[in-house]
């Protein structure tokens, strides 16, 4: 079935203290931390990988500042790996058994057998509604602390010259599954072994290369709410006002990360099937259903 899923993310950034200040708050669990850097992992055994210096070979920034630096994608079986490094042009393999390019933009590109996910899944909280009762004599409390999922997607942004070239990439050599084009922002694209309406998306609109936000799938909507109080609570920064996106759905939070761009807490997103097909949308649609709107000057 090829790419399956994000196995990794790799940063490169200036303050290493506050970016594992950062990670601890959002609550992915620290593997391991020296003076070159810091190792988190998901709940499902991805990993964030932040060095305050490149490690040799990964390709020279695409940004100033701290920026992401590659993505490893992981691939179900060694003849897929194999077969999937040659049609990217990957040219060197580290120790790890990570197979490395680069895409057109300059992003490094990994491949890897995928981890093995772990048991991270749990049930939706009970909802109630007339006539659809999941719930009786059972209060609900605070989720407690929120600990993302999993990487879900990443979202990159690139120049407008070239955008056909760049997706390509991604396309036909590592066989993605484009499922939205907005003609006027970017391209929504999927991979093989994941239902969700987009793991990746390049986005041509602000025309220029940098890391726009890495996704983190948690357990539902008072997670996304919880999870982004807390990092508010903790002094980060929201990005985008707590709201529902029209391409892929899902119920989202944005905050400024110290290690470049946004994470993003997501919930609910759309899964699809090959029925799908790729959407072609010539005007962009609206990037939200709903955000939070409020006519208080403050709260209490």
């Amino acid at each position: 079935m090829g790419i399956q899923r994000i196995e990794s993310v790799i940063y490169t950034v200036d303050d290493l203290d506050t970016n594992v200040r950062f990670f601890t708050d959002f609550g992915l669990d620290l593997v391991s931390r020296d003076a070159r850097g810091a190792v988190f992992r998901t709940r499902i055994n991805q990993t964030l990988q932040l060095y305050v210096e490149a490690t040799p070979g990964l390709p020279p920034p695409v940004e100033t500042g701290p920026t992401l630096r590659e993505i490893v994608w992981g691939v179900d079986t060694p003849a897929e790996l194999e077969r999937l490094a040659t049609r990217a042009g990957a040219d060197r393999e580290t120790p790890d058994g990570v197979l490395h390019t680069v895409d057109r933009t300059g992003f490094g590109v990994g491949l890897a057998l995928a981890g093995e996910p772990g048991p991270a899944h749990e049930a939706p909280r009970p909802a109630n509604k007339s006539g659809y009762v999941n719930r009786v004599n059972e209060a609900l409390t605070s989720v407690g602390r929120v600990r993302p999922i999993r990487m879900c997607h990443v979202a990159l942004n690139i120049p407008k010259a070239g955008r056909e070239e760049a997706v390509a990439f991604y396309t036909d050599r590592l066989e993605f599954i484009p499922t939205d084009v907005v003609t006027p922002m970017g391209v929504f694209m999927r991979v093989e072994g994941d239902a969700d309406q987009h793991n990746f998306l390049l986005c041509h609109r602000p025309d220029s290369a940098g890391v726009n936000h890495v996704s983190y799938e948690v357990n539902g909507f008072d997670d996304v709410i919880e999870g982004g109080n807390h990092m508010i609570e903790r002094g980060w920064r929201e990005a985008r006002k707590l709201g529902r996106h029209t391409v892929g759905s899902n119920v989202f939070r944005f905050v400024h990360a110290p290690c470049g761009g946004r994470v993003e807490l997501a919930a609910d997103m759309d899964r699809i099937d090959e029925s799908y097909g790729t959407r072609v949308h010539e005007t962009a649609p609206p990037h939200h259903i709903w955000t939070l709107r409020t006519n208080r000057e403050s709260a209490s």
